[in-house]
């Protein structure tokens, strides 16, 4: 309208006055809320850029020979607040208004007077999540974002807590995942989330997700033009992608950083930055692409989040055992128990077992044993007089001030005993493990008398062939894709229901031909399945493939020209060990060859890929593409392709099971 105005005042100059003055009128009415606001970081910044447009509108108005207005319409009242931790509110309200101050500052406009300050109640001190209606003597505990405790009698409710009407949301809302989520909330509050929030955020999901799904049901029904918010890196995965899955059916991801450096609470972390409702789309980490999936990826056609958990891969994956509590000795210790009686003439053996966590694995294998009473009760285990006595002097203070009664009163048992693991490997002599997280996806073996951390995942096969499956770079790429990124490293996870549930294994070689878990020895040393209906050519190839790697591997690891072989003490009462067989460097060995040796681990041969290992490598997934069929395939095949050929083979067999359900 000003370009077409020829003077002051005419039609056209109204008109765009008017304009000009609509537009501020927007600006005024504009709100920010940070549901989660904390001392008001995100505040400060929501209003320094609101105030920037305005600023920047003014100066363009002027420009055009447009009038300007006496003062700014931008200010305090503009942003919005929720803040569990009182003192906390009270300062995200001192932070307003100082960057308010510091901004007029900077740019020349003078201090408000009569007063300088004013309330801002706006900025308000309550759970972001829950409410309970009605009277009430005492409030839940306070924690950063949420109650905790036990609820009031008095209360009515709990129900979801309202959030005020708000343009755009923006915030860092509190990470917390895994069983610290109700260790710290407490069971009721925990409960009360499964129950308020039931069929839209999972009860297994991280705390994050829950400002996620409010958020996006504000964009749906409450009038939220979009949202912006940092979340745990693993929200792209797991049960954590449901409010993802949801955002995208409802509304788009239109902005997203999938993995950046973070510090929170002073750790540093990597997160994912994620903006949807109805903004201009779509960029992903700084890059524009047509759409974002749900797990912050841009490649659409292989949506990963469509991939379906397999029937067929059911009950084979494992985390290992929990401690919750000191039960580890050194190994000088437990032999020394394994050569005493006990009054009831049984082993230490019976509870004694060498003990394996992530860093084993990845690093060189520790000498740690743990006292495990499983399936004992305290009178039964208190008969192992020396490990019972360590656990009574040494476990049970530590057990006496958890919050969880449970482990109070079973406190000569493990936390989490892997019951369904043990199981499971009753028939094994050995079975499969990955790290949980690391830098590098590899499979190792592990003798079944050793007991696995949590940190570790099992697999109960015995057989060369699934190991091979599981080492290439086939089920590498499809693990990735499914992986959350986990610490400082960003290193992938391995989850059981995401990476190997939903994997397809080559057709006649799935964990369900192979559910009886029983081999077949070759010339070669090396195991396939046996009874094998389909696929017998194609077992046998892997199965040499991934034998010659594991015993390259090893030899790498521990050269035979500086470490030996010793046998495990044989237990008081026992003709021969059930113990593997410990390495132990040869005596004598050179200072120089001894550090070297103490330098090898899986990680750093990794972090090298020498030739022989690469070589080893593509032999094996050579063998395993040709079990799927793909006489295409060749190392320059891309991992997108053999995305989608897996995506496509998981689909087809999902549906094969739903088809079967249904009939």
């Amino acid at each position: 309208f000003q370009a077409k105005s020829t003077r002051k005042n005419d039609k056209n100059s109204k008109l765009a006055q008017a304009r000009f003055v609509e537009w501020l009128d927007e600006l005024k009415n504009f709100r920010i809320l940070d549901p989660a606001c904390g001392s008001g970081n995100f505040l400060f910044l929501g209003l320094k850029c609101l105030k920037d447009v305005e600023h920047k509108s003014h100066l363009e108005a002027h420009a055009l020979g447009l009038d300007r207005e006496a003062d700014l319409v931008t200010g305090p009242h503009n942003m919005l607040g929720l803040e569990l931790n009182e003192y906390a509110a009270e300062l995200a309200r001192v932070t307003v208004w100082i960057g308010e101050l510091q901004w007029r500052m900077a740019h020349g406009y003078e201090f408000k007077t009569n007063p300088v300050l004013e309330p801002l109640d706006h900025i308000e001190c309550r759970d972001a999540l829950l409410a309970w209606p009605g009277p009430a003597s005492v409030r839940p505990e306070l924690v950063e974002g949420v109650g905790t405790g036990s609820f009031d009698t008095l209360r009515t409710g709990p129900v979801e807590a309202a959030w005020p009407k708000a343009s755009v949301v923006i915030g860092n809302p509190p990470f917390l995942g895994g069983s610290k989520k109700r260790r710290e909330l407490g069971d009721d509050y925990f409960a009360a989330l499964d129950t308020v929030f039931a069929g839209r955020v999972p009860g297994g999901a991280d705390l994050v997700c829950y400002w996620f799904e409010k958020a996006r049901k504000a964009i749906e029904t409450n009038g939220l033009g979009a949202a912006g918010l940092v979340a745990t890196q693993s929200i792209r995965s797991g049960s954590n992608r449901v409010v993802l899955d949801s955002i995208r059916k409802n509304t788009r991801i239109f902005d997203a950083w999938s993995d950046e450096p973070w510090v929170n609470e002073g750790a540093a972390v990597r997160v994912s930055l994620v903006a949807f409702g109805w903004g201009e789309c779509c960029f992903l980490n700084g890059v524009k692409v047509d759409q974002i999936t749900a797990e912050l990826g841009s490649v659409v056609e292989i949506d990963m989040t469509a991939a379906k958990r397999l029937e067929a891969n059911a009950g084979v994956s494992f985390e290992g055992a929990q401690k919750n509590g000191p039960f580890d000795v050194t190994a000088q210790t437990a032999r020394a128990w394994l050569r005493l009686p006990n009054p009831h003439g049984k082993s230490n053996a019976l509870v004694l077992k060498p003990y394996l966590n992530a860093a084993d694995v990845t690093g060189r294998r520790g000498e740690s044993w743990m006292i495990d009473f499983h399936g004992h009760s305290e009178v039964q285990a208190a008969m192992f007089q020396e490990p019972f006595s360590y656990v009574n002097r040494v476990v049970k203070p530590v057990r006496d001030q958890k919050r969880e009664l449970y482990l109070v009163k079973r406190y000569w048992l493990l936390k989490r005993p892997a019951v369904e693991l043990r199981a499971a490997l009753q028939q094994l002599t050995r079975f499969i493990v990955t790290p949980r997280v690391a830098k590098h996806r590899f499979f190792v073996w592990m003798p079944r008398m050793v007991l696995p951390d949590s940190r570790l995942n099992s697999i109960t096969r015995a057989d060369d062939t699934t190991f091979g499956i599981l080492s290439s770079r086939i089920h590498e790429a499809w693990s990735l894709a499914n992986a959350s990124m986990h610490g400082v490293g960003n290193d992938p996870t391995y989850n059981a229901k995401s990476c190997f549930e939903t994997f397809p294994f080559p057709p006649g070689l799935t964990p369900a031909d192979t559910a009886h878990q029983q081999t077949e020895i070759l010339p070669d040393g090396s195991q396939i399945p046996a009874r094998l209906a389909h696929g017998k050519t194609q077992a046998i190839g892997i199965a040499k493939a991934a034998k010659r790697l594991n015993d390259l591997r090893n030899n790498w690891l521990n050269p035979p020209e500086w470490t030996q072989s010793v046998k495990e003490i044989t237990p008081l009462g026992m003709s021969a060990s059930p113990y593997p067989d410990r390495i132990e460097p040869k005596p004598g060995i050179r200072e120089d060859d001894l550090k070297a040796l103490q330098q090898r681990t899986l990680t750093k041969l990794y972090n090298l890929r020498p030739a022989w290992l690469n070589l080893a490598h593509q032999q094996l997934d050579e063998a395993v593409a040709a079990a799927y069929g793909w006489a295409d395939y060749s190392p320059a095949m891309a991992d997108e392709e053999i995305l989608k050929r897996l995506l496509a083979l998981n689909l087809q067999r999902s549906g094969d099971y739903q088809a079967k359900d249904t009939k």
